[in-house]
């Protein structure tokens, strides 16, 4: 009883941090940025972090194991990756764009798992047989950290793509208004010849945007090949894991098969980064519909409520 009241009390606490936390970027996001407000933001983030943190103790230990079982314990995990990946940046006193990503995702995946989810989803339950096992923390963990890496990633090409959608689009506007006007051919012949000899890359009007861009290219390349990595790692101790639970390492069933297209894809774009002409847009498509697939890998199987991978799926908390 005491560590249910605990946990529902740093439950309550921590969406309270968050949603002042949410607010507070978008003051900063619709007016000018106040170091003050970005503090408070940052500190904020910790002290959610901390209560996550709190809460997924405290649910191991009353549980017996992993609070990685059912939809709501990994989406709390998954917030709680995204806050780790968050504050990383910020305890080396670097401040970059992947916060900007970083901790709206956390604020929302946990304000979902705790606002969204019915209240039945919140109870830990006793493990199925398949998953009592020393497998669940090494294998879930990486799945999920993974998770919240190639989120950020993708979601940093998202942006990327964005921007540079925007930026082409200004230029062929511009470009189109002075083609037809008269009298401003040989003002559009002087502003042609003076963006080719700085750089054909560049915005006319705009420097740091291409500086934006470079940053953005640079910072999704590396997250999500950390991703990369845990997901690799995630899906052969997963399939280890199989051959001891049901005789075989793999079986193709639903969450497998995503999980194989998710890495196939994100193989896809690491291997676009080695070519210097697919970088940029050509690798951020790429990841962003690899954005796409992580969501249907981790979520298809709850909504669907069918094959190996079915625990805690909707279907069977409505049953």
């Amino acid at each position: 009883m005491i560590f249910f009241t605990l946990e529902h009390i740093l439950t309550h606490i921590s969406l309270s941090i968050v949603s002042i936390v949410l607010t507070i970027y978008l003051i900063n996001l619709l007016v000018h940025e106040i170091v003050g407000l970005y503090d408070s933001s940052e500190k904020g983030m910790v002290s959610a972090f901390l209560c996550i943190t709190g809460l997924l103790v405290i649910r191991w230990i009353y549980s017996g194991h992993l609070p990685l079982s059912d939809l709501y314990e990994s989406l709390m995990f998954l917030s709680w990756s995204l806050s780790i990946i968050h504050m990383l940046p910020y305890f080396r006193n670097h401040k970059n764009i992947l916060s900007a990503i970083t901790a709206p995702s956390a604020i929302l995946t946990q304000g979902f798992a705790t606002s969204g989810l019915l209240t039945e989803m919140h109870q830990s339950t006793i493990l199925v047989p398949a998953l009592q096992s020393q497998w669940l923390m090494m294998h879930v963990s990486m799945m999920v950290l993974s998770y919240a890496s190639l989120l950020c990633g993708s979601l940093l090409s998202v942006a990327l793509l964005v921007i540079t959608f925007r930026k082409n689009k200004n230029i062929f506007f511009k470009c189109k208004n002075n083609h037809f006007r008269p009298f401003g051919e040989i003002q559009y012949m002087n502003e042609i010849s003076h963006v080719l000899q700085n750089n054909c890359f560049i915005s006319f009007r705009n420097y740091h945007r291409h500086q934006l861009i470079q940053q953005l290219d640079c910072w999704s390349s590396r997250v999500i090949s950390f991703g990369f990595i845990f997901l690799t790692i995630g899906i052969l101790s997963g399939a280890v894991w199989a051959n001891e639970a049901w005789g075989s390492y793999w079986n193709w069933d639903p969450k497998e098969t995503w999980a194989f297209i998710t890495w196939t894809i994100f193989a896809i774009y690491l291997h676009t980064r080695t070519n210097e002409n697919l970088q940029g847009s050509n690798s951020a498509i790429v990841a962003s519909i690899g954005f796409l697939i992580i969501w249907i890998c981790y979520f298809g199987v709850n909504l669907l409520g069918i094959g190996l991978h079915s625990y805690g799926s909707f279907a069977l908390t409505f049953n």
